[in-house]
């Protein structure tokens, strides 16, 4: 025997439209009727059919997360709170994974199976986000936006973050620095750049392209990089790098080299993922609440989907601390 909603409504005393409406947590039913509800439905065992609530509401409760680069540590850290946070708000994740936001395919994604998309690793050339608008997909961005007017985004001072590293090499007294820095057509790429090259220009130190290399965040970046950076006439004495992943390569790459790090070399990252904490490196960084970053795109995403996000865009701003460790030292 099939229970269905019309038998809960009986053993509860109410309608059907009120089983309908108290099982999606609506707040025109009263809390004594949505309790009252739910306990029939437990004690006959009934499950609300999701097809069935899909057809009557418009609404799937599922939301399309686009990660194009999970073989970066960052992305793990962020997915996780932002599936605990979604679940909590009554929505289930969907993990869509492709190589390029190119490659995934659009219909996928706007065929009305989704209720909303977080895009984790888009990029100023995407053009996810403009068909997404033109399908009424509401989206925000996670950790790297557009940074255009009318974004909704959930992203880091990555300009700020870029301006403490730049200070704290310049009061250490270095002056030959390099950067390893990520894409260009990434705003998290962009704009740690354009806050450390800005900074060092205030303290009157220079940031020549002969010391400048731009990647993919990723492990390999910064092994490969850090060689051709010492082959130059005058070789750094501190190295900035886009992210930790970046970094760690670096500090890898230094014991390749014979260097010893901080006595030779300084070395920062940014992010602190937990492994720039790990014994083995004690790498010194820029550090967020990558927890909240995700917990927030989560939360701005159901305003958008209720209605209740700013009409304007909202680009929710985390601030960024300097984390002193083991791999920073003052020149001597």
């Amino acid at each position: 025997m099939t229970i269905t909603s019309h038998d809960v409504a009986r053993l509860a005393g109410v309608s059907q439209a009120t089983v309908s409406r108290a099982l999606r947590d609506d707040h025109r039913v009263s809390a004594a009727t949505r309790e009252k509800v739910r306990r029939a439905a437990q004690a006959l065992n009934y499950v609300p059919s999701e097809a069935g609530r899909t057809l009557s509401t418009r609404s799937t409760r599922r939301i399309g997360v686009i990660v194009t680069d999970l073989t970066n540590p960052f992305y793990p850290h962020v997915v996780a709170p932002l599936h605990d946070e979604l679940q909590a708000l009554g929505y289930r994740m969907m993990l869509i994974t492709e190589r390029s936001d190119e490659a995934v395919a659009g219909e996928n994604l706007l065929d009305q199976s989704l209720d909303g998309v977080v895009l984790a690793t888009a990029t100023t050339e995407s053009r996810l986000p403009a068909q997404l608008d033109r399908r009424g997909v509401p989206y925000v961005f996670l950790n790297r936006d557009t940074g255009q007017p009318g974004d909704y985004a959930s992203v880091v001072d990555n300009e700020g973050g870029g301006r403490l590293v730049a200070g704290v090499l310049a009061e250490l007294g270095h002056r030959r620095i390099a950067g390893i820095f990520g894409s260009p057509n990434t705003t998290t790429g962009r704009d740690r750049e354009l806050g450390f090259r800005l900074a060092l220009a205030e303290a009157g130190i220079g940031l020549p392209d002969s010391r400048v290399v731009r990647g993919a965040f990723e492990y390999d970046t910064g092994y490969e990089a850090l060689p051709r950076l010492l082959a130059a006439d005058e070789p750094p004495t501190a190295v900035f790098c886009g992210n930790d992943v970046v970094a760690i390569g670096v500090l890898n790459a230094a014991i390749t080299a014979g260097l010893r790090v901080p006595d030779d070399l300084t070395v920062i990252g940014f992010d602190d993922l937990p492994m720039a904490d790990w014994e083995v490196f004690r790498l010194t960084t820029v550090r967020h609440d990558l927890r909240e970053l995700a917990r927030q795109a989560a939360r701005l995403l159901v305003r958008r989907i209720t209605g209740e996000a700013d009409p304007a865009g909202e680009r929710l701003i985390l601030p960024t601390e300097f984390v002193p460790r083991a791999t920073h030292a003052r020149l001597t």
